[in-house]
């Protein structure tokens, strides 16, 4: 297991975040290098020539993964530096949960090859879908800063620095969904391919099942969300309401399930 680059990345993570504002190149290199190596850590460990290693925590792990690589991005094309505060830190810690839950072996002998295609899209999609649930949290977090007489306070913590140095709250409503919209044409494709290919890809014929419910159910909700978006022009709370509760029921689909069999009932998950 490659634990010296979990721990590494962990460390630089936490490096970059207490950095000054003013060693802004420092930070993104010291970025870019523990995104390198969380990245590798994550693809040695779950990826194998006969076997996947799947759990929650890898799950968790990969979704913050991806929303480091936003946030590196962001914060070079527009400098959102309060965003640094809040991402790395969370990094910093699911960073290091696969070292606590690896996770189980799924035999990849007599699977179908659109299997690993079908486990990475659901990966990605729950992983950009998180990026825009944690992007939600910090505008409503943001929101409530503008209604608060707590600004005029002479000494703030970190967290409503972080929160003061965020984008204005229209950009920040853009962006969030522009995440929406290509977690949810991930999720698509996992949908589609679980529904026509289930018999290739898991051996047994489509059923109704825990995740798969969840999973559909998380699909309609965000489905709703852009469909009242471009017909209604939702935004705002609305928006904010439909991401977070379509969110926390993919979380239930994916990492709840996970969660219960590998922690709880100390199971493997197939």
């Amino acid at each position: 297991m490659p634990s010296f680059s979990f721990v590494a990345a962990s460390f630089l993570y936490l490096i970059c975040a207490l950095l000054p504002e003013q060693r802004r190149q420092s930070v993104a290199i010291g970025t870019a290098l523990a995104w390198t190596l969380h990245g590798a850590a994550l693809a040695s460990l779950v990826i194998a020539p006969d076997f996947l290693r799947l759990g929650f925590a890898a799950m968790l792990s990969a979704a913050l993964w991806l929303s480091v690589a936003a946030y590196w991005f962001e914060n070079h094309n527009r400098a959102v530096e309060g965003l640094r505060r809040l991402v790395l830190p969370t990094a910093a810690l699911a960073t290091l949960l696969p070292l606590l839950f690896p996770g189980n072996l799924i035999p990849l002998a007599g699977k179908s090859a659109l299997f690993s295609w079908h486990i990475a899209l659901s990966m990605l999609a729950y992983g950009s879908l998180t990026i825009a649930a944690f992007h939600a949290v910090l505008m409503a977090m943001q929101e409530s800063r503008l209604h608060s007489l707590s600004s005029a306070a002479a000494h703030r913590s970190w967290l409503l620095l972080a929160i003061d140095r965020l984008p204005a709250l229209l950009t920040m409503e853009r962006l969030l969904f522009k995440m929406i919209g290509i977690g949810f044409a991930l999720l698509t494709l996992t949908v589609l391919s679980g529904v026509f290919f289930s018999e290739q890809l898991f051996g047994k014929p489509f059923r109704l099942e825990h995740k798969t419910v969840f999973t559909m159910l998380s699909w309609g909700l965000f489905g709703v969300l852009l469909a009242g978006r471009q017909w209604r022009g939702w935004r705002g709370k609305t928006a904010l309401s439909f991401t977070l509760t379509g969110f926390m029921t993919l979380l239930l689909a994916y990492v709840g399930s996970r969660f219960v069999l590998e922690v709880v009932l100390h199971r493997g998950v197939a």
